[in-house]
């Protein structure tokens, strides 16, 4: 009953784990050229042979969500209100943001045929200077800076997985056996030295993941959707956890050490443990999760 209940912690963890580790989520906005989001419209992945590697259609705020393997793509997107082409680089595991804004490319010769008042007016002809329609270096900056702090929070997220499901399946090797009566089995010094070590770990991996997700430089105007919204809910559960399980133990570490049956608050120290654990493998599982709907969209 115990491996059973140990493998079906470590699949919690290590299926997703590996599944996000191969991917990677490319998400954005497409707007036209007054920054109005572009509803319905058809943004495509091109790898470097021409395939398109996948296509996503905008919802009704513009927003699109692509899950895509490692590589070189070529986005494109065509709409009646104009078209927008970017490449983009994705490594395994990246969460990058793309947006793309929608321009009207004249036809060859069709300027010289119209009369000037019938022409589509240029951003200068609505008095944007040459400065205002240059790129933003410090947004990209902010951009780039927060592309890498997530994407080390994504890796630090998947090692601290392991050290947490081993501290979970070894937690009943540091509990006394035996009570109501029955003859009482402490645990051993080894047992509750090596528990202690990998809840310190894990702790400590946990917050050091946490601090890059939450000093990692924040975007205007890019509100959280969808699976990152879900994966940020969860930690509402786990990060209090792991605040509270660490604590807990140390209290029940002390009551084992002084030959005390475990009680009161410390008592509960399993039970906060598992609740953390899950709310863990959960947040995981909401940011893989397209990468699960694009495999059975495959299928």
């Amino acid at each position: 009953m115990k491996l059973g209940f140990s493998r079906a912690i470590l699949t919690l963890f290590l299926i997703p784990a590996a599944l996000a580790a191969q991917n990677a989520i490319l998400t954005g906005t497409v707007t036209d050229a007054s920054g109005k989001p572009s509803a319905g419209a058809v943004v495509s992945a091109e790898g470097p042979a021409g395939n398109q590697a996948a296509s996503a259609q905008t919802g009704a705020d513009g927003a699109y969500t692509l899950t895509l393997p490692p590589g070189t793509y070529t986005l494109s997107v065509s709409t009646p209100a104009g078209s927008a082409q970017s490449s983009v680089t994705l490594a395994a595991g990246d969460h990058l943001l793309r947006n793309l804004t929608l321009t009207r490319q004249p036809v060859a010769g069709a300027a010289a045929a119209q009369p000037k008042s019938n022409q589509e007016p240029s951003l200068s002809d609505l008095g944007f200077s040459p400065q205002q329609m240059q790129a933003n270096p410090q947004l990209q900056a902010r951009l780039d800076k927060r592309t890498e702090m997530l994407k080390i929070h994504q890796r630090l997220g998947l090692i601290t997985a392991a050290p947490m499901a081993a501290a979970l399946i070894t937690g009943p090797m540091a509990k006394a056996k035996g009570r109501n009566g029955q003859t009482i089995t402490e645990p051993t010094q080894a047992n509750l030295d090596f528990h202690a070590a990998l809840g310190g770990t894990t702790a400590a991996l946990y917050f050091s993941t946490a601090y890059f997700a939450v000093f990692a430089p924040k975007i205007p105007d890019n509100p959280k959707k969808g699976a990152i919204r879900m994966h940020e809910a969860l930690a509402l559960i786990h990060g209090p956890g792991m605040i509270v399980t660490p604590i807990l133990g140390a209290m029940a570490f002390k009551q084992e050490q002084d030959g005390e049956r475990v009680h009161g608050a410390a008592s509960y120290h399993g039970a906060a443990a598992t609740v953390t654990a899950i709310a863990y493998g959960a947040s995981i599982v909401a940011v893989s999760w397209p990468i699960h709907v694009k495999f059975w969209e495959k299928k």
